[in-house]
C-alpha cells in the first residue's frame, strides 16, 4: 500500500485548484440563485404570462429538470472526454440560456432559457476535476470548501438581487449571468491548472455498478425525498414571496434588500449552533426533526399572516434558519449513510433529486397560484403540508451513524489481495466499514474517529500493507 503522507493543509496548487472551482461554482450558482427574490414581479409583467400565469411558476423552477436530468450524464462524458472541456460547454450552454432569458419579452422566451440554462449542469464535473487536482487527504475539505462557497453565494445573491433588480432589471441580471459564466471559462482555463493523473473516484462521481445499492437504501432515499421536497418548497415559496410583499405594499421590490440582508446573516449565525449540536453532541436526527419543523412553522406563519412586514420578517428567518441547517447537515448525513465507496453516486443521486425539487415546486407555485384571486396562503398550506409529510418520513430515519470516510492509495494487482487489504483494515478498531476497488487503486474507509482518527488508520494500516 502507497500510503500518503499526513499534511497539515492542502499545498499551493491545491488551494489554488479549489478556490478557482470554487468560484466557478459560485459564479454558476449565483447565476440561479439571483433570480429567485426577484423574478415573479418581473414575470407577472412580460407578454403571456396574464393568460398564462402558471408559466411563471413554471419557468422559475425549469431549470430544475435540466439540471436533474443533465447533471450526472455530465459527470459521466466528462470521463470521457475531459473535465475541462466538458465543463467549458456546460458554461456555454449555461450562457445561451442567459442571453435567451434576458433578450426575452415573452414568459414563453423567458421558459426556453431557464430550460437551456439548466442544460448547462456542470455540478458533477466541477466535482470530479475537483477530486483529480486535491491528494485522497484533502478531497473531504475540499468539497466541503465547494460546498461554503454555495451557501455563501445563496446568501449573497438574496441579498444583492433586489439591488441590482433596481439597477439593470431582471432581464440585465440575466445578462450579467451570462457574462459571468463566460468569464468562469477563462478562470478554468488560464488559473485551475491541469491534473497530472484524471481517474474516476467513486468517492466523488457516480459509479454505474453502484446505482442498485444505493437506490435500495432507506435511509438514503429518505434523504432523498426530504432534499426534493426542501428545495420544492423553497422554490414555490418564491412563486408568491415577491408578489405578498409589492401586493399588499409592505416593501416595494427596490427596498427588499432590506429584509433579506439582515435575515439571511441572522439566520446564518442561529444556524451554526445548531450545526454545533448536531456534529459535536451527535444530535443529528434531532437537530434534523428541529429544522424541519421550523419549515412549517415559517411557512403557516407566512399563511396567517403575511400582510405584515414584522410578521414576514419573522417568518424568513425562522425558514432560512431551517433551511440553512439542512443544507448545512444533508450532505454531511449522505456521507455517513452512504456505503463506503459510494459516496459519489449517492450524492450524485441526492443532487439530482435537489434540482428535481426545485423544477416541482415551480410547477406547484405555478399551477396554485391565481394573480386575480392572490390566494397566496392556499400555497402556503400547501408547502407546510409537504413538509410535514417530509418530517414524518424523517421521523422513521435511522440514527445516522457517526463515522468520517477518508481514502486511502493502495498497491494491489489482483482481487485475492484487494480482499486480503479489506480484512486487515477491517480488524483496526474503530474501522467501520471497507471497500477495496482494485480498478481505482484505492481503499474507502468509514471510521469513527472516537475511537480511530485518520492519523492512526494511516499509521497502522502501513504494518499491514
Amino acid at each position: 500500500m502507497r500510503k500518503s503522507k499526513k499534511q497539515s493543509g492542502m499545498n499551493a496548487q491545491e488551494r489554488k485548484s479549489v478556490s478557482a472551482l470554487s468560484s466557478i461554482f459560485a459564479l454558476r450558482m449565483m447565476g440561479l440563485f439571483l433570480i429567485l427574490p426577484v423574478f415573479s414581479t418581473y414575470a407577472h409583467g412580460l407578454d403571456g404570462a396574464l393568460e398564462h400565469p402558471e408559466l411563471v411558476g413554471i419557468a422559475l423552477g425549469a431549470y430544475g429538470l435540466t439540471q436533474a436530468l443533465f447533471q450526472i450524464p455530465f459527470g459521466m462524458m466528462s470521463d470521457k472526454f475531459g473535465r475541462k472541456p466538458v465543463i467549458a460547454a456546460g458554461m456555454v450552454i449555461f450562457a445561451i440560456g442567459s442571453f435567451i432569458a434576458g433578450m426575452s419579452d415573452d414568459i414563453v422566451g423567458v421558459l426556453i432559457g431557464r430550460i437551456i440554462q439548466g442544460s448547462g449542469a456542470v455540478a458533477a464535473a466541477v466535482i470530479a476535476l475537483t477530486a483529480d487536482l486535491t491528494r485522497e487527504e484533502h478531497r473531504t475539505k475540499a468539497m466541503a470548501s465547494i460546498g461554503v462557497t454555495i451557501g455563501m453565494s445563496f446568501a449573497v445573491s438574496m441579498a444583492i438581487a433586489p439591488l441590482l433588480n433596481t439597477w439593470i432589471g431582471v432581464d440585465g441580471i440575466f445578462m450579467l449571468t451570462g457574462v459571468m459564466s463566460l468569464l468562469s471559462i477563462l478562470v478554468l482555463y488560464v488559473i485551475v491548472p491541469e491534473p497530472t493523473h484524471t481517474g474516476h473516484h467513486s468517492d466523488s462521481e457516480v459509479t454505474k455498478g453502484m446505482f442498485k445499492q444505493v437506490l435500495r437504501h432507506g435511509a438514503l432515499l429518505r434523504l432523498d425525498v426530504g432534499v426534493l421536497i426542501l428545495h420544492m418548497s423553497l422554490t414555490a415559496l418564491f412563486v408568491v414571496l415577491p408578489l405578498v410583499l409589492v401586493s399588499d405594499n409592505i416593501l416595494p421590490s427596490a427596498e427588499q434588500w432590506k429584509l433579506y440582508l439582515p435575515v439571511m446573516l441572522l439566520a446564518f449565525m442561529l444556524m451554526v449552533p445548531l450545526i454545533i449540536v448536531a456534529e459535536a453532541r451527535r444530535k443529528m436526527k434531532q437537530v434534523f426533526l428541529s429544522a424541519i419543523a421550523m419549515l412549517i412553522a415559517a411557512s403557516l406563519m407566512l399563511a396567517w399572516a403575511h400582510d405584515s412586514l414584522w410578521w414576514v420578517a419573522g417568518a424568513l428567518l425562522v425558514f432560512f434558519t431551517g433551511f440553512n441547517t439542512l443544507e448545512a447537515s444533508m450532505p454531511s448525513l449522505v456521507s455517513k449513510y452512504a456505503p463506503a465507496g459510494a459516496k459519489g453516486t449517492a450524492v450524485g443521486i441526492f443532487n439530482t433529486s435537489q434540482f428535481f425539487g426545485a423544477f416541482v415546486g415551480g410547477v406547484l407555485g405555478g399551477f396554485l397560484y391565481d394573480p386575480i384571486a392572490q390566494n397566496f396562503a392556499t400555497l402556503f398550506y400547501v408547502v407546510a403540508v409537504m413538509l410535514g409529510v417530509w418530517w414524518l418520513i424523517a421521523w422513521f430515519m435511522p440514527e445516522p451513524p457517526y463515522v468520517a470516510t477518508i481514502t486511502l492509495r493502495v498497491d494491489i494487482q489482483d482481487q485475492a489481495m484487494a480482499s486480503h487489504v479489506q480484512a486487515q483494515l477491517l480488524a483496526l478498531d474503530g474501522v467501520v466499514e471497507v471497500k477495496v476497488l482494485l480498478g481505482e487503486q484505492a481503499a474507502y474507509c468509514k471510521i469513527d474517529k472516537h475511537k480511530l482518527d485518520e492519523e492512526s488508520l494511516l499509521h497502522k494500516a502501513a504494518n499491514f500493507c
